[in-house]
Formats: structure tokens, sequence, C-alpha cells
């Protein structure tokens, strides 16, 4: 993807769509009692619009042209700007925070989350999504068939530059359970999300509504296999904070 243009013509493809709906399953969030949720690199706004529908979502996207393409079909409250809108929220003030996909383009990324979890009440929950080096060099080999790029993922120090977004500084599962742990956060869940659904090179097939519900099945079971986990494109990883 090169443009705003190509991400959102990516998010509305059946490969996209599947992403959130995934996701969605994984976060399993009731629509009562009424929550208070941060979607932390909102991008084109999916999730927090379709939580805004039954609770009170802020939205933070630092690209203009993110929250301009945006989806508002439910009313929540957008802030344009990054890490420096944070510490205007008030601590404690949240029972969820989103931080999907986002913590690739820091390369400090220890203050955000210390930030983030201040952000959440005890109890809260921050979920992460990340990219999973593994992951990355399958894909890397078999889907954009470039065994250079993906030699060189091998490298548990390199990182990914060939993002239109901007450098992926890659990190590590232990990583964010580390920074997240000294400021009060315990791992709950780990799930794998696109073991499988990236790699066919088929695209038509994956328009028909018999491919899109049994591929987010499968994705459903494998998510929480930890052979499929390691293998997975992205982790998503939810951390409670206790104290």
């Amino acid at each position: 993807m090169d443009s705003v243009k190509d991400y959102i013509e990516f998010v509305n493809a059946p490969w996209g769509r599947i992403f959130y709906d995934l996701l969605i399953m994984q976060l399993n969030i009731c629509q009562a009692p009424k929550l208070n949720i941060l979607d932390f690199g909102s991008g084109l706004g999916v999730t927090a619009d379709y939580f805004a529908e039954w609770h009170d979502v802020t939205a933070v996207e630092p690209k203009a042209e993110m929250i301009e393409n945006s989806l508002k079909k439910h009313s929540y409250t957008q802030i344009s700007g990054g890490i420096e809108k944070l510490p205007a929220l008030k601590r404690n003030s949240f029972d969820i925070v989103f931080c999907h996909n986002v913590l690739e383009y820091i390369e400090d990324k220890k203050p955000i989350v210390a930030e983030l979890m201040r952000l959440l009440k005890q109890g809260g929950t921050l979920s992460v999504v990340k990219h999973n080096r593994i992951g990355k060099v399958f894909h890397s080999a078999v889907f954009r068939s470039s065994p250079k790029k993906a030699i060189d993922l091998l490298d548990s120090h390199s990182n990914d530059k060939s993002n239109y977004l901007g450098t992926q500084y890659i990190y590590s599962n232990s990583d964010i359970i580390e920074w997240a742990g000294k400021c009060g956060g315990k791992i709950r869940d780990i799930y794998g999300m696109r073991t499988f659904w990236a790699l066919g090179q088929d695209n038509n097939i994956k328009y028909t509504d018999e491919w899109y519900l049994n591929m987010l099945l499968l994705e459903s079971k494998v998510a929480e296999i930890e052979d499929y986990k390691q293998a997975a494109f992205y982790n998503h990883l939810l951390i409670e904070k206790i104290k």
C-alpha cells in the first residue's frame, strides 16, 4: 500500500474486513453496561465507530487524511494528534484502551505504554495488536514473493522500512508485557490474527460468502492455539490493569 487511498481500499476488501470481524470477536465487549473507551491511533475509525453505537468512545489519530476519510456512522469524540494529546486526558478514566498496529511506528514505545496504562481504570483492559516477526517472515516470503526481505526480517534487531506509513520498529510480545507490567499490567490473553487469510493468491474466491465465513471460523479457532499464534502475522494481547 502506497497511500491512504490504498489503505481505504484494503479495509473495505474482504481480506481487510475480516481483520475487524476477528478483532471484535476477540475483544468480546458487551453492549451494556456503557463503557468509556479510548482508541489511540484510530486510523479510519472502524473500531471507534463500531463500539460508539453502545459506548462512549474517544479516538486519537495524528494523520489528518485518516480523520478526513474516517467513518462516522455513530457519534464519538475525535482528537487530532498523537501522544502529546494524552496528558490532557484524566488518569484512570477509561475502561478499555485500544492500541492497534500503532506502536510499530514509534521507536520509543515505553512512555506511550506507560501513558496508556495511566489512563486505564483499575481492572481495565489494554488491547494491543502488533506485528509478529515470524508471521512477517512468512508473509514476505510467500505473499510478497520476497525471500530477500524475509531473510532480512530473520534478524531479531531488523526493522521494516517498506511501509508507506513509515519504518516499522518491530517488537516482541515479551517487550509489551514487560513495559505494561511495570505500570501495573498483567497479561490476560494472547491471540493470533491473520494466520491464513492473506496467504492465498486467488482474491476472487475471497469475495464469496463461503470463503469468508469459513476463513473467519478457521481464524477464530486457531487464534488460541499456540503453534498457530507463532505463525500469525499479528498478535493481539489483552492486558489487565491490576494495580
